[in-house]
């Protein structure tokens, strides 16, 4: 069972059933001079137990055990949803009955117009509330991976603990560079010079550091492994997070799986970055 497959729809029916079970414990009727029990006496109700109540528990029931169940289960040839919209549908229709026949000289009591209320949304939800959008999103959101820092990465200049204003000491031997007036740019030491009192070609700067991060694909796709094998090792699905750890080109990503297995993503075009 997944209960992140649950909607706020099935929220909804969790509560009206709570809503229903609470309802049962009232007054069903009230009379003057009169102590009328819950719905719970059989004796003085002996329709309404199993009509309104014990009908709308199921039907609850029903409903949310469906949504935690493969789509394709099924009780008498019909899904389990379709059984529990009928048992919704019903329960209402019994409690709608209750109130309309009333016996003569009693009042409505809470239990009674409670129940209609938790049937009536508990029907509703059942027939439509896969059409509302406020209804048919998730209960429970799946969770959103923060980005993980390169493995061994250093913290970015100007965060040295310590050091006014982020500062980072000087290698031994190196000649210090001036501190810059307030607001200033501070002036580059100069650096070594050859025998003809000219500065050498500076250095080509570092190819940029990969960053993994998290991501999702939109379609199915198959992982294969680094050694070029082509047998895959993995199929990532759409709707779950995988660790993209390293580039191979523009197009081209390795991937890491939730159980640790790494393998080469061929197809990136659409991917969702987390």
């Amino acid at each position: 069972m997944n209960i992140r497959s649950l909607t706020r729809g099935d929220g909804v029916v969790i509560g009206a059933a709570v809503l229903l079970f609470i309802a049962s414990f009232l007054d069903f009727y009230s009379a003057t001079g009169l102590d009328l029990p819950s719905a719970w006496d059989t004796d003085i109700y002996r329709l309404v137990l199993p009509s309104i109540f014990l009908t709308g528990f199921i039907a609850a029931g029903l409903l949310v055990f469906s949504r935690l169940q493969p789509e394709g289960r099924k009780l008498a040839g019909l899904p389990l949803s379709a059984w529990g919209t009928v048992l919704a549908v019903s329960a209402a229709w019994a409690a709608l009955w209750s109130l309309i026949t009333s016996p003569s000289g009693a009042d409505l009591g809470a239990g009674s117009i409670i129940a209609f209320l938790a049937t009536l949304v508990l029907a509703g939800v059942a027939i439509a509330g896969s059409k509302i959008p406020a209804l048919a999103g998730k209960l429970v959101p799946e969770p959103r991976p923060a980005a993980v820092p390169p493995y061994g990465g250093q913290p970015q200049p100007g965060t040295g603990y310590g050091y006014p204003g982020g500062q980072q000491p000087q290698p031994y031997g190196s000649t210090p560079q001036p501190a810059p007036p307030y607001g200033g740019t501070p002036t580059p030491a100069p650096g070594p010079q050859d025998h003809s009192g000219h500065q050498p070609a500076p250095a080509p700067a570092p190819a940029a550091e990969f960053t993994p991060f998290w991501f999702a694909v939109p379609v199915a796709r198959p992982l294969f492994g680094e050694d070029g094998s082509p047998t895959p090792i993995a199929e990532l699905a759409p709707g779950t997070w995988y660790l993209a750890v390293d580039q191979r080109g523009p197009a081209t990503l390795i991937a890491q799986t939730q159980d640790g297995r790494r393998g080469v993503l061929n197809d990136t075009s659409g991917i969702q970055r987390g």
